[in-house]
C-alpha cells in the first residue's frame, strides 16, 4: 500500500499524484492482490488484479508457510503486470477461527474542566483499550468505538468540543491468536513485501458492499468465503457485534466429495455449474454424468441429490449465524436485513434460502457501487475483501494525511520491464515511517519475531 505515485510523463495530468494501494486478501481458497487508487470522482479506481489459487491457509489460517509465500508472489506479479508498477507495500486481511470479539468500556479522567475533549484524550483512551490484559497468546487487533460518555451523559458519538472531566467510552474490541498474525506478517515479508496496515476481514468487506443506510438502518453482513463464515451486525451506523464461523463453501465441497463418491475436483465443479442451495427448485430427473477415473464407466449424479447435500450444509451454517444475530442483542433492529457476499454467495438459490430460513429480507452484496470502472470481472462478490482492503488503505492515508503526518513514501515509476510471475520486485530505499498508531507497535513487534527466527 500507499503506493506512492506514478511520475510518467506520459501520464495524464489528472492521474499525476494519485496514490496508488494494493489490498491483499489471504483467503482460503484464494489469494487476491488488488492494485487501486481513488479518481477524481471519489470512485475507487482499479489499475490491475492478481488472484491464485490458495495452497498453504486453511479456515483463514496459514499451515505452510512456504506454499502460502508462493501463493503471494504469484498474485502480486499478477497485480503488477496488470498495473504495470513495482509493488512493495500492501494492506493485508485477516480473519480465521482463532477472531473473537468482545464488549468493553474504558475510563479516564482529565485534569481541567476548562480544556475541551481533544484527539489526545481520545487516543488516550483507545490507547488503554489496547493495553487489555487478554488471555495467553492473544492480542487485540481493532478496537472499535461504539459510544463516549462524558460526565455520565451517554449516547456522545464524538466527544471533541465537549467539556467534562470523566471521558469513557464503550468498545467493541476484536482479538486474535498471535501466532496468526505473526505467520501472516513472516509470509508476507518472505515474499518481499511489507505490511503498511492489517484489517479485519469483514470489516473490510462491509466497506465495499454496504451502504451508510444500510448501516444506520441496522443490517448484518454475512462474508461465505472458502474456510470460514465471517458475521458482522451494524446498526445506527456503528459495528455492534462480529463473529467468525469455522465453516465456508469448502465444507459444502467436501460433504459433494462424500455424498456422491466423486473426487474433490469434480465435487468442486458440480457445486459451482450445478450447485443449488434449494432442493425444491431442481426435478427428479435432472441427470449430470461425470467421466468415471482412469478409464472407468461414467458416474451418474441426480441434481436434485447435489442441492440436498447442498442446502443441509448451508442451513447449518445459516444456523450459527442466526445464532450471532441473536447474541448480539440486536435481532429485532436489523430492518435492513442481511447482506450475504464472498465467493460463497454466489451459489444458485442461497438468497431465497437465507429468506426462507431467517425471515428477513437478503440481498448479495457487490462492490459495484463504489468502482469507477464498469468490468464485469469486478463486479464480483469473489472480491470485495480485496477492494474493501483498498478502500481502507485509502481512508488511512487521507486521515493521517490530514493530521500532517509525512509518510515519506519512496516513488512508484512505471516499469520498464515486465514483471515475472515467479517473483515480484520489491520497491527499495523505504524510509521508516511514524504513522501513531496501534499497527505500527505490531509491525516493529512482528519484524523482531523475523529477526529472532532468522538467528
Amino acid at each position: 500500500m500507499f503506493a506512492p505515485k506514478n511520475n510518467s510523463m506520459e501520464e495524464n495530468t489528472t492521474n499525476l499524484g494519485s496514490d496508488l494501494v494494493v489490498g491483499l486478501d489471504i483467503g482460503t481458497t484464494k489469494i487476491a492482490a488488488i492494485v487501486g487508487r481513488k479518481n477524481e470522482h471519489g470512485k475507487i479506481e482499479i489499475m490491475g488484479i492478481g488472484k491464485t489459487e490458495s495452497l498453504g491457509v486453511n479456515r483463514g489460517v496459514v499451515v505452510n508457510i512456504e506454499q502460502t509465500v508462493a501463493s503471494i508472489k504469484t498474485a502480486i506479479a499478477l497485480a503488477a503486470d496488470k498495473a504495470n508498477v513495482d509493488i512493495g507495500e500492501v494492506i493485508v486481511g485477516i480473519a480465521g477461527q482463532h477472531i473473537k470479539s468482545m464488549q468493553h468500556r474504558g475510563m479516564i479522567t482529565r485534569q481541567s474542566l476548562d480544556d475541551e475533549v481533544s484527539q489526545k484524550d481520545v487516543d488516550q483512551l483507545i490507547d488503554n483499550m489496547h493495553r487489555l490484559v487478554m488471555n495467553p497468546g492473544e492480542e487485540v487487533i481493532h478496537v472499535i468505538p461504539q459510544e463516549y460518555i462524558i460526565d455520565n451523559e451517554s449516547g456522545i458519538k464524538n466527544p471533541i468540543g465537549h467539556a467534562g472531566i470523566r471521558l469513557e467510552g464503550n468498545f467493541h474490541i476484536i482479538t486474535g491468536q498471535v501466532s496468526a498474525v505473526k505467520n501472516i506478517f513472516k509470509c508476507v515479508n518472505r515474499a518481499g513485501l511489507e505490511i503498511v496496515d492489517l484489517h479485519l476481514e469483514p470489516l473490510a468487506s462491509a466497506d465495499a458492499v454496504l451502504s451508510d443506510e444500510e448501516k444506520e438502518a441496522g443490517v448484518v453482513l454475512v462474508d461465505i468465503g472458502g474456510g470460514t463464515t465471517d458475521v458482522a451486525v451494524f446498526y445506527d451506523g456503528i459495528i455492534r457485534h462480529t463473529a467468525v464461523i469455522p465453516f465456508g463453501g469448502n465444507i459444502v465441497t467436501d460433504d459433494i466429495k462424500e455424498g456422491c463418491s466423486i473426487i474433490k475436483s469434480q465435487a468442486e465443479q458440480l457445486k459451482v455449474r450445478f450447485g443449488s442451495a434449494l432442493a425444491q427448485e431442481n426435478q427428479e430427473n435432472e441427470i449430470i454424468s461425470i467421466p468415471g477415473l482412469s478409464g472407468r464407466a461414467p458416474k451418474e449424479v441426480s441434481v436434485k441429490l447435489l442441492a440436498q447435500i447442498i442446502q443441509a450444509r448451508m442451513e447449518e451454517i445459516l444456523e450459527f449465524v442466526l445464532f450471532e444475530i441473536k447474541s448480539s442483542g440486536y435481532e429485532r433492529k436489523l430492518s435492513a436485513g442481511i447482506v450475504v457476499t464472498g465467493g460463497g454467495s454466489m451459489l444458485k438459490h442461497l438468497q431465497q434460502l437465507i429468506m426462507l430460513t431467517s425471515g428477513m429480507d437478503c440481498r448479495i452484496g457487490t462492490p459495484n457501487k463504489h468502482l469507477s470502472s464498469a468490468d464485469n470481472e469486478l463486479k464480483n462478490p469473489l472480491y470485495a475483501t480485496g477492494i474493501g482492503l483498498v478502500m481502507k488503505g485509502i481512508e488511512k492515508y487521507e486521515r493521517e494525511s490530514k493530521r500532517g503526518i509525512n509518510f515519506n513514501k519512496p516513488e512508484l515509476v512505471e516499469k520498464e520491464e515486465t514483471v515475472s510471475v515467479k517473483e515480484a520486485k520489491k520497491i527499495t530505499n523505504h524510509s521508516q515511517k511514524k504513522i501513531g498508531s496501534f499497527f505500527d507497535t505490531l509491525i516493529t513487534r512482528a519484524k523482531d519475531w523475523m529477526s529472532d527466527d532468522i538467528e
